[in-house]
């Protein structure tokens, strides 16, 4: 066990694996929001380059990336994975998922259905939507268990250390592909064809699945140094009846609760705003996505910063409560007779400080609170409640933005969301108090 204590206290050691499995996850991202800036072409006609989708087309296929983590109970399954077969083999078999379900997609955007069409559970869709739809879920399944696996990766070596900090830069180098995907994805498309963004996507795929594979060799070293467990820092095994410890958690709920809130008005939102700025406030269409993309920018800033913050000085969950109260600023601010760009803009710089906020401190707080060898099965059963909220929102504003296109209705939504997440963080804090989990103290142990 010393040996890998010499490790983990390696600066250059856990800072090389910070980048390469940050490099992993970036890549998902960035391919997360590809399609987000193409919802005006994807609308379109096939005469002028499109697909003719509707507007709730594209709502079905937002939600889509939660299909399957969510009534097929994987991203449930996910953490069992991770903290069964380790975080090599899931990570792995997450990357590769993420390869597969691109693929899918570059092929329901590239093949001529002809305009046929196809109905399930009363809902009908343009072929190419479908299998888009099915792409995007399997899609899901590999960048929820990614994210998942990666986490478990910080906290396996920064714990004890810059954990904040380094799970903020993880976030910050996430934040920058969802918002080189916005940036980027429009302009592609409209200078080439509709399929070139998901041919950028693959080629950045593969490049962070070789990364991953990477940190597989790293991880595997420090395994056969220390000769411990990689599914444990202390050496115990990880069994199905530790979930019980979990879910009689109080803190588990709330943050669960939270990140569901929280989530849904953030992750959605960044999907239809491309769309929002050029509706509401008359921006031209190929620079709409850098709009959208200074929430991104932003948290590529400040969410390390924040981060930091928490490692050195605490206060957590302060830091939760005061990103929820800006978020939901910024969607009730979205929602008033305002079209000037000056005001749009300023509203996404709150948004990312807001977004950065919350996630800087929230995902630290979970290994107060939770045991390791339980941490993966933890993780993945937060974000399988979160993908309700993220399936379920995309579908209710694409649905609203029909009825009322001044995206008055949608922006509500997203705002009420928002405070809910706020109520539940000010929960958080008087739970804190009362169980002592140590959530506002700082993460380097002195």
């Amino acid at each position: 066990m010393a040996i890998q204590q010499r490790l983990q206290d390696s600066p250059v050691a856990r800072w090389t694996v910070l980048f390469i499995v940050a490099t992993a996850m970036m890549m998902g991202y960035f391919v997360n929001d590809i399609m987000s800036p193409l919802e005006t072409l994807l609308e379109m006609p096939r005469s002028q380059g499109g697909l003719g989708w509707t507007p709730s087309d594209y709502g079905f296929f937002s939600g889509a990336g939660s299909f399957i983590n969510v009534f097929l109970l994987m991203l449930f399954f996910s953490g069992l994975i991770l903290d069964k077969m380790g975080i090599r083999f899931t990570g792995t078999l997450a990357c590769s998922l993420m390869v597969l379900g691109t693929l899918i997609k570059y092929y329901a955007v590239t093949a001529d259905f002809g305009g046929a069409d196809v109905s399930f559970f009363n809902t009908h869709l343009p072929v190419s939507a479908a299998w888009a739809s099915f792409g995007f879920a399997i899609f899901g399944v590999g960048y929820e268990m990614t994210g998942i696996t990666v986490s478990k990766a910080m906290v396996r070596w920064f714990t004890g250390h810059e954990l904040a900090l380094a799970m903020g830069l993880q976030l910050a180098m996430a934040r920058f592909g969802t918002a080189a995907a916005l940036s980027i994805s429009a302009p592609i498309a409209r200078h080439y064809t509709l399929s070139t963004p998901l041919l950028v996507a693959l080629a950045f795929l593969i490049i962070g699945l070789l990364a991953f594979l990477v940190f597989c060799v790293m991880d595997r070293r420090l395994d056969s140094s220390s000769k411990t467990s990689q599914t444990s820092s202390n050496g115990e095994e990880f069994r199905l009846s530790d979930i019980g410890v979990t879910l009689r958690n109080p803190g588990f709920w709330l943050i669960t609760l939270f990140c569901v809130l929280f989530y849904s008005a953030v992750s959605p939102f960044l999907k239809f705003s491309t769309k929002l700025m050029v509706i509401k406030y008359g921006v031209d269409p190929d620079i709409a996505g850098f709009f959208s993309s200074i929430a991104p920018f932003g948290t590529m800033l400040f969410t390390p910063l924040f981060g930091l913050v928490y490692d050195r000085y605490g206060k957590g969950v302060t830091l939760v409560i005061t990103g929820a109260l800006m978020l939901t600023a910024v969607h009730f601010g979205f929602s008033m007779p305002m079209h000037s760009a000056t005001i749009a803009i300023t509203l996404m710089v709150i948004l990312s400080i807001g977004y950065s906020l919350a996630p800087a401190a929230l995902w630290p707080c979970v290994p107060k609170i939770i045991p390791l060898k339980c941490l993966g099965t933890a993780y993945s059963m937060i974000f399988f409640i979160q993908n309700f909220g993220r399936a379920i929102i995309p579908m209710f504003v694409g649905k609203a933005n029909e009825t009322d296109p001044t995206y008055t209705t949608s922006m509500l939504i997203f705002g009420f969301t928002a405070l809910g997440a706020a109520l539940t963080a000010i929960a958080m804090l008087y739970v804190d108090r009362k169980k002592a989990y140590g959530l506002q103290l700082p993460n380097i142990w002195k």
